[in-house]
């Protein structure tokens, strides 16, 4: 494991990174840009999920939402992944690191999950929301929330 961290950490793009407030300053902001467009897409996605905002037809939501937190989330995972090239072992050592990644997991199990539910395709259908389906979307927001806080605690371990 040590071989792969310190392959990463010497990775010209990390290197470039290490080297470079500047890339790593304007790197960091596209990281929040894909954070904020990702919870910004989720967020009201869930609150109708959970039951918020009845008149809003899902069928002209869900898939606006979906594609535009699916931007967010791989410019976030992009970024962020290179963004941990710049101190790979420090970061798996780092608490929050660990919490935020164990988030991370537990919400795209769930968006996986939430998007493969047949009580999706019949709330699509018909409008119905199942007991299911709510309790995912609030999962999605608390996960989607505690993964924003985890990355922000990182800076203070």
């Amino acid at each position: 494991m040590d071989a792969v961290l310190d392959a990463l950490a010497a990775w010209p793009g990390a290197l470039w990174l290490q080297g470079s407030g500047t890339a790593y300053l304007f790197l960091n902001a596209a990281h929040i840009l894909g954070l904020g467009l990702l919870l910004g897409a989720i967020v009201p996605l869930d609150l109708r999920l959970a039951g918020l905002w009845r008149q809003l037809p899902l069928q002209v939501l869900l898939p606006f939402s979906s594609r535009a937190a699916a931007a967010g989330l791989a410019l976030a995972l992009a970024t962020g992944l290179w963004l941990f090239t710049v101190r790979p072992h420090e970061y798996l050592d780092n608490t929050a690191f660990q919490f935020k990644l164990g988030l991370l997991l537990l919400a795209l199990t769930n968006i996986a999950w939430q998007h493969g539910s047949p009580a999706l395709t019949r709330s699509l259908r018909d409008g119905t929301l199942s007991t299911g389906l709510r309790l995912r979307a609030a999962a999605s927001i608390l996960l989607w929330c505690g993964v924003l806080l985890a990355g922000r605690w990182i800076g203070f371990l």
